[in-house]
This record gives C-alpha cells, structure tokens and sequence, in this order.
C-alpha cells in the first residue's frame, strides 16, 4: 500500500519542497521535507524513508555526498537525484554507485510521478521476493520433514549440519525417496538461501544440448543459436545447482563440470571469455557411482571431487512407521487441492498401504494417495479406492479352500461397510432411513454397526435396546 511508504524530499528551494509535496501526497504516499543535505541524512536516519528524492546541488553537504552517506547506511535505499543539465555526468556517474535513477531539471511532474512509482513497484517486487524466500525457508525447515525413523532422523541432523557450509554434496537414493527435498533443504537453510536454487535433471536432457544448458551459448554458436544465452551456471551464481541425475552424465561433460568445480571458471558455448561463478553444487543419483567408476563409465577425479558429503536417503520400505504419517500428509494436501471433504482411511486401506513395498518410494505413495482421493465418493478412503496394482500386490495368494473363503469374507465384510457408511452419509446418521434405503431392517442394520465396529458405543446401547 502506498500510505505505508514514506518518501523523504530534500531540496534547498521551498517552492519545489512543497510543489513535489502535494504532488507525492495526492499520488497516496507520506512525505516528509528537508531543506539541505545535513537535514537530509538525519531525517534519513530517524524517519527511514522507502524512497528519496533528492537536489544534487545544495549549500553545505551535496546531494551526492548525501546520498553515499545514505547508501552506506542503508545499501538498498531508492534514491532519485534531481539533477540540472551541466550535472548529467555527474547524476551518470551516480547510477553506477548504487542511485536508482534521476531526472533532469526543469522536470515534469509527470515523469517525477513515473520514477517514483517505479521505485515503489520495485520496492514492492523486492519485498514480495523476500516475503517468498522466507515462506521457502520455512517450509524447508528441517523439523518439517515428515518422519518418524531414526534413520531419516539422524539424517536431517546431518543436513542441518552440512548446510551452512559451501560442501558439495552427493545425495544418494532410490527413485522418489526424497532426493530433491533434502537438496531443497540444504539451499534453503544455508547463507545462500536468498539466491537461486537452479535444477537440471541430466537425465532429460539431450547430450548434445547439455553443454549449452550448463554454460550457456553465443549467438551463432550452433545451428538454431539466434541469440546468446545464459546457462545454469549464471543463473545459480551465489547460490546452489541441483544436478539431479548426475550419473547419466556422459563422459565429455565430466571433464568440465570438473573444471568448474576446481577454478569455477567457464565458458560459454562459441565464446571465448571467460566467466566466473560462485555456485554451490548438490547432486543426486540413483546409481552406484562407485561401480560407474570401476566400470569407466564416471571419471574417478569428478567422483572424488563431488563426494566431499555424502547422504543417502532410505527407500520408504525401510521405514514402514513414517508410512502412516505420509499417508495424513498427502490426505489433507490433495484433499484440499480437489476441494474434497475427505477426512481418513479406512483401516483396511491403510493396512493395505502399509503392506506394500513402494517401488517408487514416497512419489509413487503421493500418487497413490491423489488417485484415492479422486475416487473416492465419501468422506472416507476404502481399500477400492486405492490403485488395483497395489492391492492385488498386497493380497496374499490363499494355499487352500478355508483361505479363500476367510479372503472372500474380508472382500465382502469391507464392500458391505463401505456401502453402510456412504448410506449413513447421505441419511446424516438417521438409522431408520438408513435401514429402509438399504432394504434391511433397523435391527439388522445395527447388528452390522456393531459387528463393524461402526461406532461401537452407541451402536451397542441401540442393540440393548432392541432386545
């Protein structure tokens, strides 16, 4: 809101003091004045103004100077000079020490007007970027991760450690165990949490392409280079590089991502200057890159280089008791993106959750979990809601005759509850109702409450009653 931005003017002629006064005013903003850049600086100092308008030529203290004192005071302060013709070098000079921009007298109020909502725009994008990268920090908080195996927890302990380092870093894992997060959160919780977290998954992308997609190209470099561009590297300069699938790396890029690492210098593809960046780099693999280095198929310097850390993150299998947390988690997520009232599992669904394996880790679990959801057609999620592949794997294969039948019984004990709660439902719990749209009698339907342990209490005092 532009009532919350103050904005200091300072000029040492009280008619353009007032005129930009009422100006900025009937534009919404807070306007203080001062006459001279003493005044300036202390107004600068006790008010902390958002933007300053500013005369580069004033008795005593110059704008310039002002406006270094302000700068060293406040590095991000937006500071416009107002600036005659004769000064135009000088108010140049000026953008390059860190002024935001300046405007030539006599000026327009129109394009005074324009500056300073740019400078407020700016000012709000920066705000809102911050604002961001704090939500992302929280959210990556470490006593966020949804786990309650002393691996994992031991684990997370590790990376809180690690992260404030510059470490590089190799995460190793399965597919879907959580790669990615524990790199998330490595970014988010270092000094290089207000920079970039770039991600390149070396898997997908073409070898021919990867080079350029790492350090970027010259217009010409190639066919199909119309113009130059900037690679991961650039954009990750004081942050950190996510190589997710870093052993599908081939071998003619090992070479220079190994340079990199060593004299983080690069060049662009077709260029010939020579760049520099400051990147912390995390990679991830499914594979053993020790037997890749055996074998040929990964350089033995890059894999020493790159395993100053490493991390490996246990399959899901391996850690049945976080299972049920992950279930609620990803329960009240897609529940609320599906604007579904959706509130548990049945329990034999979540029996039949925790008795499969998960090939495909906590990823193949979220995805299970979001078609669950979609399926369902009441406030609760039962076993037939649950992808077909998972619960045939989960059902064991009956040795004889009584096995079977006790698996039928089961199949049908779990279609008749669920047939029961969803007529519950729709009848908001009135049993008669119930019992006629079922086409049983009320007695029937509470001797099934009770064998079901549908609401195990109540259901037993309206028995007794019966009787």
């Amino acid at each position: 809101m532009k009532a919350d931005y103050q904005i200091l003017v300072v000029d040492d002629d009280e008619s353009i003091r007032r005129m930009l006064a009422a100006v900025l005013a009937r534009e919404g903003f807070q306007v203080v004045t001062a006459k001279d850049g003493e005044e300036g600086l202390a107004l600068f100092r006790s008010h902390s103004p958002d933007i300053v308008l500013m005369d580069i030529r004033m008795p005593g203290r110059s704008g310039i100077e002002t406006m270094s004192a302000m700068l060293e005071l406040r590095p991000g302060a937006a500071v416009i000079l107002m600036t005659a013709y004769a000064d135009l070098d000088t108010a140049v000079q000026a953008i390059k020490n860190g002024v935001f921009d300046f405007v030539i007298k006599p000026f327009d109020l129109a394009e005074i007007g324009l500056l300073v909502n740019r400078a407020y725009q700016m000012r709000e994008m920066r705000r809102e970027i911050g604002l961001l990268q704090h939500e992302l920090s929280e959210s990556f908080r470490f006593d966020r991760i949804i786990t309650s195996d002393p691996a994992m927890q031991a684990l997370c302990d590790s990376v809180a450690r690690i992260a404030p380092s510059n470490a590089t870093v190799v995460v190793c894992g399965e597919s879907g165990v959580g790669k990615e997060l524990l790199a998330a959160s490595l970014h988010y919780n270092s000094p290089r949490a207000h920079r970039a977290f770039v991600k390149v998954n070396c898997g997908a992308i073409p070898e021919g392409l990867l080079e350029s997609e790492f350090f970027g190209h010259e217009k010409g470099a190639f066919t199909g280079a119309v113009t130059r561009r900037t690679g991961r590297f650039e954009h990750a300069d004081g942050g950190t590089l996510f190589l997710d699938e870093i052993g599908e790396l081939p071998l003619s890029l090992q070479v220079k991502l190994l340079r990199v690492l060593q004299d983080k210098e690069f060049e662009r593809v077709g260029g010939e200057k020579t760049l520099r960046a400051d990147v912390r780099l995390v990679a991830a693999t499914n594979r053993n890159l020790e037997e890749m280095v055996a074998a040929g198929t990964f350089r033995s310097d890059l894999y020493y280089r790159l395993n100053v850390v490493s991390l490996l993150v246990p399959p899901l299998r391996r850690r049945p008791t976080d299972i049920p947390l992950l279930v609620a988690h990803f329960l009240r997520k897609f529940a609320s993106a599906h604007e579904r009232e959706i509130d548990r599992f049945d329990d034999h669904a979540l029996a039949v959750m925790q008795r499969y394996s998960w090939p495909g880790n906590v990823r193949e679990l979220a995805n299970a979990v979001e078609r669950a959801v979609v399926m369902s057609t009441g406030t609760t999620i039962f076993s037939e809601d649950l992808p077909l592949a998972i619960v045939q794997a989960t059902r064991q294969t009956p040795p004889d005759d009584q096995s079977a039948q006790k698996l039928l019984k089961e199949l049908v004990r779990g279609f008749e509850t669920r047939v029961i709660v969803q007529a519950l439902e729709r009848n908001r719990g009135n049993r008669s109702r119930t019992a006629t749209e079922l086409g049983i009698s009320r007695r029937a339907l509470l001797y099934k409450l009770h064998e079901f342990h549908l609401d195990d209490g109540e259901c037993a005092n309206a028995i007794t009653a019966c009787e």
